[in-house]
């Protein structure tokens, strides 16, 4: 509720503004177009209707362009590739790191630390020999 005051508050001033812009060129080429259709349409070469019917078959073009999307195509099927998984893994690895370091102490670090290193190891590893037999 507003109460009534001899002082005028500020309104929070809108930013509008209207845009002209002008293109001789474009200008000159639709008066060079609709001059053209009309000598045309006096000399009887076309139809009044087929113009109409011209213009609207071109219209937007945007109209059923995302209902003709078909998604985006998955790159590969790894399952190390979802950042859900990867997010996920980093989750559990900080649950993990978090419990140890209060039951074991700071052994733990170490400890994560070389099993991080062996999986990295045989993941690269197993990448790098199914890059091997697909290039046979």
């Amino acid at each position: 509720m507003k109460f009534p005051s001899i002082f005028r508050t500020a309104a929070p001033m809108r930013f509008d503004i209207k845009p002209r812009y002008y293109d001789p060129i474009k200008e000159e080429i639709e008066e060079r177009t609709a001059r053209i259709k009309k000598e045309l349409e006096e000399d009887g070469l076309l139809n009044p209707e087929e113009v109409e019917a011209r213009s609207k078959s071109y219209g937007g073009g945007i109209r059923g362009a995302f209902s003709q999307h078909r998604g985006i195509k998955p790159k590969s099927q790894s399952m190390f590739n979802s950042t859900a998984m990867i997010r996920t893994l980093l989750f559990f690895g900080m649950i993990i790191a978090a419990f140890g370091y209060i039951y074991i102490g700071p052994e733990i670090l170490n400890y994560m630390l070389y099993a991080a290193l062996v999986l990295g190891g045989f993941y690269y590893f197993s990448r790098f020999i199914k890059r091997g037999r697909k290039d046979d």
